[in-house]
């Protein structure tokens, strides 16, 4: 996970997309479990033809069933082994082609520059949740990626709710802990549109998420929009800072990481550094 890398090594960035429906998630798990992370770099070492597989390291660790359409990931490759694959990788980049499999994609496979690291240099990250409404339920060519509520549901109240938990905060009440890790995020945006086909969309975009928050903002939103609470009642929720039972994690399907931002390269390394501190919320 280092940003420092090795003279005889050269960093490269991959642009990825998958579907995440016959995935456990991003990450290597225990053997039996299918894994996007581990699907990509069975593929680097065999178009490689290396004796070990090469690690890659993911701008944002997806859940199973959560689907990408914009992810960035680094790997570490011998210098002689990156010169190969012509000027812009396009040789690696047809032959992942051929070897992956259809839910996973790379588009992009470029040389990064000094201190780039796909984790920690990222300064936001941009999801979208997609919900349909209709009483009939959802296009069936269109169920993997949308999840149906099966109650009408009202955009304005939503966004109104929304707009209470913008900015800074301890979003402890939206994420499951983890041991030694702050739940204090900054969310830079989230709103709630409806697509010309009836399907609600919400974008949410932060400099970081804890495990569950999207999935769990997500689900607090859908019980102001059909009814359930008034968008107030959102704002309380946050600033308790605890759990609500009331608060329920929505499906996995209905998530896409959409994109993630980056600063300008001579930032790179200040923004790594920045990523590493434990956070505290600020002052006022």
């Amino acid at each position: 996970m280092s940003d420092e890398v090795a003279a005889s090594f050269v960093r490269v960035r991959l642009d990825l997309s998958y579907d995440g429906s016959g995935f456990s998630g991003w990450a290597r798990q225990r053997e039996g479990q299918r894994t996007v992370q581990e699907e990509l770099e069975t593929a680097l070492r065999v178009v490689l033809r290396a004796s070990a597989p090469y690690e890659l390291t993911v701008a944002g660790r997806t859940d199973a069933g959560v689907h990408a359409r914009g992810q960035v990931a680094h790997v570490d490759l011998p210098e002689p082994v990156w010169a190969a694959q012509g000027e812009r990788g396009e040789l690696l980049l047809r032959r992942l082609a051929g070897r992956l499999p259809h839910d996973v994609r790379v588009w992009r496979v470029t040389a990064a520059p000094p201190h780039f690291n796909a984790r920690f240099s990222a300064i936001w990250r941009r999801y979208a949740y997609r919900v349909g409404d209709d009483p009939g339920g959802v296009d069936p060519l269109l169920r993997g990626h949308v999840l149906w509520h099966n109650r009408p549901l009202d955009a304005a109240a939503m966004n109104a709710a929304a707009e209470l938990l913008l900015g800074e905060h301890d979003f402890a009440a939206f994420c499951k802990r983890r041991e030694g890790a702050t739940t204090i995020r900054r969310l830079l945006d989230l709103r709630w549109s409806r697509r010309a086909d009836g399907v609600l969309e919400a974008t949410v975009k932060a400099d970081a998420f804890c495990h569950n928050m999207v999935r769990a903002l997500v689900g607090a939103m859908l019980f102001v929009g059909d009814g359930h609470r008034e968008p107030e009642w959102v704002g309380r929720v946050l600033g308790a800072a605890v759990r609500d039972s009331a608060v329920q994690v929505v499906r996995p399907h209905g998530l896409t990481l959409e994109e993630v931002g980056y600063p300008p390269d001579d930032s790179l390394a200040a923004r790594n550094t920045a990523s590493r501190r434990l956070r505290t919320l600020s002052a006022g």
